[in-house]
């Protein structure tokens, strides 16, 4: 049986957080500030911030015109969602990755690392992995 949620419930439905990060990864990759976007849709930056946290829900309309103004489908915004059932584990994950996502570091390697020659992919992987497992090694 599906939950239903309580409008008390503070937490962002994992969707709506998914959509408000494709919407904020999408506009990241094309240069696009918030403000530029907001101007497109008639909106204030502000209210683009509540969409990319998912503080606020997208309306339909509005998702359309989104895409619209990011040049893109509508699916877009619904890739990578998993129609299984989710297990505590590939909760987490997902939401480590979401919030990993929703930092200005997060986007950069996300547009970033792609760029990167398939070869050398693997050699930055090893460098934080060796990051990760020895932090005091590490000088910043």
């Amino acid at each position: 049986m599906t939950k239903i949620r309580d409008d008390a419930d503070q937490t962002p439905n994992p969707v709506d957080r998914h959509v408000g990060l494709r919407i904020r990864l999408r506009r990241k990759e094309l240069g696009f500030s918030q403000e530029r976007l907001a101007e497109a849709l008639g909106l204030t930056f502000q209210q683009v911030q509540k969409y990319e946290r998912a503080a606020n829900r997208v309306s339909a309309s509005k998702l359309w015109e989104t895409a619209r103004a990011l040049s893109t489908s509508i699916s877009y915004f619904y890739e990578g969602l998993d129609d299984g059932p989710a297990t505590p584990a590939s909760s987490l994950a997902r939401d480590t990755i979401q919030d990993f996502l929703m930092t200005s570091e997060g986007v950069a390697l996300a547009t970033d690392f792609p760029k990167i020659p398939r070869q050398m992919r693997r050699k930055v992987l090893d460098l934080v992995r060796a990051m990760v497992a020895e932090p005091d090694a590490v000088e910043v």
